[in-house]
């Protein structure tokens, strides 16, 4: 890279649990710079998300067990090596790793079946928590792909 490497934009906390993490997954959740109704249905999927799991559960909790189970460690990426391409299994800086875990989480909310994205995102959150759901099998597929290719972990960049 020829020039300086960008500074880090801070994310402001969001209002209810005054946690930037929130407001990061607010602003994958949104469609055509929607914010207001990203948050109404992230805070209504986290109300389901108490009255499912019990009153004395915290919601923010049970969301970010969940985004710990989802997240990946280690991914494959392609590097052409003669004229071959292997898929070279590398460590996910931890960024990443969040960022990731946040989008699968998003992405298979939005595949499930049921009535509203609340619901839907309720769903995959209690799922993935319990190490359940397809955002946690995503992982897992990651991980077993990893694991496979191990072999050319000698390629590395």
């Amino acid at each position: 890279m020829r020039k300086r490497k960008p500074k880090k934009r801070i994310i402001n906390p969001d209002p209810r649990f005054k946690d930037p993490m929130v407001t990061q997954f607010v602003n994958n959740l949104m469609y055509q710079g929607k914010k207001s109704t990203s948050f109404s249905v992230f805070y209504d999927a986290m109300d389901i998300v108490a009255e499912k799991s019990g009153e004395d559960a915290d919601p923010h909790q049970i969301w970010k067990d969940a985004l710990k189970n989802v997240m990946p460690s280690v991914e494959v990426r392609s590097k052409r090596i003669g004229g071959a391409t292997f898929q070279i299994p590398t460590e996910i800086r931890a960024s990443r790793k969040l960022s990731i875990g946040m989008k699968w989480m998003i992405k298979y909310a939005r595949l499930r079946s049921g009535k509203g994205m609340a619901e839907k995102l309720s769903s995959e959150i209690l799922a993935a928590s319990k190490g359940e759901g397809a955002a946690v099998k995503k992982r897992e597929d990651t991980h077993r792909m990893a694991e496979a290719n191990r072999a050319f972990a000698h390629f590395k960049a």
